[in-house]
């Protein structure tokens, strides 16, 4: 019976890569090895990638300094001694260029005043030849650990300052369950993800879910809104610059790509990308790679991209606006996000969510919502959507003082008196008058029954909102109109 093979090391000989395979490390790192001994640079290009990482190799400092002032990497092993410059000095000029590298210190001369000396210097920590992959692959999982625990500290950090934000998607009606039966079927995947709406329905909310319902709910969620990212730094805060690449660029910089890596980037207005950064998005889409401004190699990140725009992005396609392949490949799966007049059951249920939200943790009584308050709430056409309603309990709650919340507490507009078109020139009514006038005439006979007013009216019910948000009645003026009062509810 034969023997089993002993472990290969390094340090001491070229030792065949196909004696033991090596199990992966968990998520790959992107190494830069640097050593004048030429047969342990081909070794460890054979022997990382089987332990699942990227490896750069190269024989001298010289060498390494420009590597590492060029590219991205996690780790950098270096030799102690190699010709011109050794591995500690390229880790005291290096640690300004690579702040986020991770450097261990290769030696053969091991003694414990060298090791003090690298740990001195900023290097993670150091090795001595011979040494066993045992003690390499140890290494690297703390690298890969420390980084782990690094990310989810951001993810940390983002829920904290979102902790004043909604924290589930509320209402039962048919439109958001829809929408939560979608969620539930894509947040285990990877795909990308494109949700459309408008303005303050929700998305960055379902973006959020998304994520927390995924597999990387432990990682970061990092939201960006596209249309409010300065022009001239666009790229710089999505990709990350090097030090010097630009005017102003006085640091080295992470982009939001990295910051993200592991978890989830929620790009919102996707559509106010301009056509350049359009490509590198596609770039990444189809790579999982980036590449920092200033800096010539690309490097992987594990990112999941969720994108969202209130503006219809095939319009947008067809004028040229926005690039076909990058639509097709950020649509993969597609939620649409009602908006709240298409859903208006689920008024009360979220105005009720929005008190108890503004009332977290106060020692004042949460007021509470009168059926008068409501009937006006039911009625606004809300263009601002989930988001105007917010400002409206809000502004309702401080008027009412703790108590409950009237019709009188709600915004100037939702208290106009009831006004019928004025006529036109001469007192001869236009036409749109003549309209108006027999919309509020067919909504009074039903005694405010929209939907009884749209089927007789012939139009849909979403029409007849647009028609009374045209005339611009406030909700209690459309409350009289339809013969409701405070006194009748």
């Amino acid at each position: 019976m034969s023997k089993s093979l002993p472990k290969p090391h390094f340090g001491v000989e070229h030792v065949e890569p196909e004696l033991e395979p090596h199990k992966e490390t968990g998520k790959g790192l992107r190494i830069l090895f640097a050593d004048d001994e030429r047969h342990l640079r081909e070794l460890m290009q054979l022997e990382l990638p089987r332990m699942g990482h990227d490896v750069t190799v190269c024989a001298d400092g010289r060498s390494a300094l420009e590597m590492l002032s060029k590219g991205t990497y996690e780790v950098a092993i270096l030799d102690l001694q190699m010709p011109g410059i050794g591995g500690i000095q390229v880790l005291e000029e290096a640690k300004e260029a690579a702040p986020q590298t991770e450097f261990m210190i290769l030696t053969g001369h091991a003694t414990l005043e060298t090791a003090v000396q690298a740990l001195r210097q900023g290097a993670f920590d150091y090795l001595t030849k011979p040494c066993r992959w045992a003690e390499l692959e140890s290494r690297l999982m703390k690298v890969a650990e420390k980084r782990r625990l690094t990310h989810q500290t951001i993810a940390l950090e983002t829920r904290l300052r979102s902790a004043e934000g909604p924290t589930r998607l509320i209402g039962g009606s048919t439109a958001m369950q829809n929408v939560v039966r979608l969620i539930d079927t894509v947040a285990p995947t990877d795909s990308s993800v494109l949700i459309l709406g408008e303005t303050g329905t929700g998305k960055e909310l379902v973006a959020r879910t998304l994520h927390e319902r995924s597999t990387r709910a432990a990682m970061p969620f990092v939201p960006v809104n596209c249309g409010s990212l300065p022009e001239n730094l666009v790229e710089s805060e999505l990709f990350g610059h090097r030090k010097g690449a630009f005017t102003g660029a006085d640091q080295h910089r992470k982009g939001l790509f990295e910051v993200a890596d592991g978890g989830t980037l929620f790009l919102d207005e996707v559509g106010e990308l301009d056509k350049s950064i359009q490509v590198k998005l596609l770039r990444f889409l189809e790579s999982g790679e980036i590449r920092r401004v200033g800096e010539n190699e690309p490097f992987r990140v594990d990112v999941r991209v969720i994108c969202a725009t209130n503006r219809s992005l095939s319009q947008m396609v067809a004028k040229e606006e926005f690039r076909q392949d990058l639509y097709f490949r950020i649509n993969t799966f597609e939620i649409q996000m009602p908006a709240l007049r298409d859903r208006i059951a689920d008024l009360p249920e979220l105005a009720q969510h929005l008190l108890a939200r503004r009332y977290r943790d106060r020692t004042r009584s949460q007021p509470t919502i009168s059926p008068q308050a409501f009937s006006v709430l039911t009625l606004h056409h809300w263009p601002g959507n989930v988001r105007e309603l917010a400002n409206v309990i809000e502004h309702a709650a401080i008027l009412s003082g703790g108590g409950t919340i009237q019709p009188e507490h709600l915004p100037q507009q939702f208290r106009s008196p009831l006004k019928k078109p004025a006529p036109g020139e001469g007192g001869v009514p236009t036409l749109r008058d003549i309209e108006m006038e027999h919309i509020l005439t067919v909504l009074e006979k039903h005694n405010g029954n929209k939907p009884a007013a749209a089927r007789e009216l012939g139009i849909s019910l979403k029409t007849l909102y647009n028609k009374l948000h045209q005339l611009q009645l406030s909700p209690e003026a459309t409350a009289a109109a339809r013969g409701v009062s405070e006194a009748a509810a």
